[in-house]
């Protein structure tokens, strides 16, 4: 599945109310007619309008996916330090709440990069996120880096979504081996798709003969082809 030609794509500031934790910046990028939505949580380290995040919307968007990237508190406020999962799970709601609104009756879709994925995990594990059909990681941070373990994925057995999981090979914060012990447990709710040579911002090597724009394109069409075709439960 590739991009179609370029157009021009609707994008919307938004905000979002979190409770006790203040209000937060998302931003809307969509096509004219999106066949489906996905909310899109930032990493740790940076925020939702990182180059990375940018790149994916507008190659969804091209690929009739609108997108709702949003920032946790603790980026808005131009702190260092993440949010505890009770905020972060709570932003994670509110986004998914904001999303249902913009296009109902749209197929929609939740996660992000590192950190915002598995936050939308933890958060749709505790209980279901509304009208969420299924979740996206791009880069799901299963351990620090030097430290392989899978207590960071026990709670996605309590996901009751399908999974997809997008992954680099040179990821030091995922050992595929232990990741494959993960993926046997959940059995077919979950996806991966891997990305030989790529780092846990799916960065690739000059030598490989590839480049990160290449890379992009290809998550972006494995992200459209799951949500569009019925992998991901969206038609």
């Amino acid at each position: 599945m590739g991009a179609k030609p370029q157009t021009l794509h609707l994008r919307a500031d938004r905000t979002l109310d979190v409770g006790a934790s203040g209000s937060v910046s998302a931003l809307s990028v969509a096509p004219a007619k999106p066949r489906a939505q996905l909310v899109l949580g930032h990493g740790a380290g940076a925020g939702m309008r990182h180059p990375f995040m940018e790149a994916i919307a507008e190659r969804l968007a091209s690929r009739d996916l609108a997108t709702l990237r949003y920032q946790f508190p603790y980026m808005e406020r131009g702190q260092s330090r993440t949010d505890p999962p009770s905020v972060a799970t709570a932003t994670v709601r509110a986004a998914t709440s904001e999303a249902a609104q913009l296009f109902p009756g749209t197929p929609l879709f939740a996660g992000g990069k590192s950190f915002g994925g598995r936050m939308t995990s933890t958060a749709a594990a505790l209980s279901p996120l509304a009208e969420v059909q299924g979740l996206i990681f791009l880069g799901f941070p299963l351990h620090p880096a030097g430290r392989p373990g899978i207590e960071r994925a026990a709670h996605l057995d309590h996901v009751n979504v399908p999974m997809l999981f997008l992954q680099g090979t040179r990821d030091t914060l995922c050992d595929l081996e232990y990741l494959g012990k993960v993926l046997k447990r959940l059995g077919r709710k979950a996806t991966l798709h891997l990305w030989d040579g790529a780092d846990h911002s799916f960065h690739v090597l000059k030598r490989s003969g590839r480049s990160d724009d290449q890379v992009l394109d290809e998550l972006a069409d494995a992200i459209a082809a799951w949500c569009l075709t019925g992998d991901g439960s969206g038609r």
